[in-house]
């Protein structure tokens, strides 16, 4: 059988969700934390007080990319991380 799926960018965009919140330090405050535009995701984080962001935003991009080619046999081009908050 030949063929191919195609995944929504808002399921992908919870999957980016999910993968975020599974890295150590970083909690999200809103429902709609994730966009999918073409190949690129943003993903809006909180971060602990007195973590490293650099490190963390570096570890998201990373479990994120990885995250949804496991998943979804999906290879971003970029992941965007914006921290929009640290939470004490």
């Amino acid at each position: 059988m030949e063929g191919h799926s195609h995944i929504s960018p808002d399921v992908l965009a919870r999957y980016a969700a999910d993968a975020a919140t599974e890295v150590n330090g970083v909690h999200t405050k809103q429902k709609r934390v994730a966009k999918v535009t073409g190949s690129t995701v943003e993903v809006h984080i909180v971060v602990d007080f007195g973590a490293n962001i650099p490190s963390v935003a570096a570890d998201v991009q990373q479990h994120v990319s990885d995250y949804l080619s496991r998943m979804a046999d999906a290879r971003p081009s970029a992941v965007n991380v914006v921290v929009d908050d640290v939470q004490r």
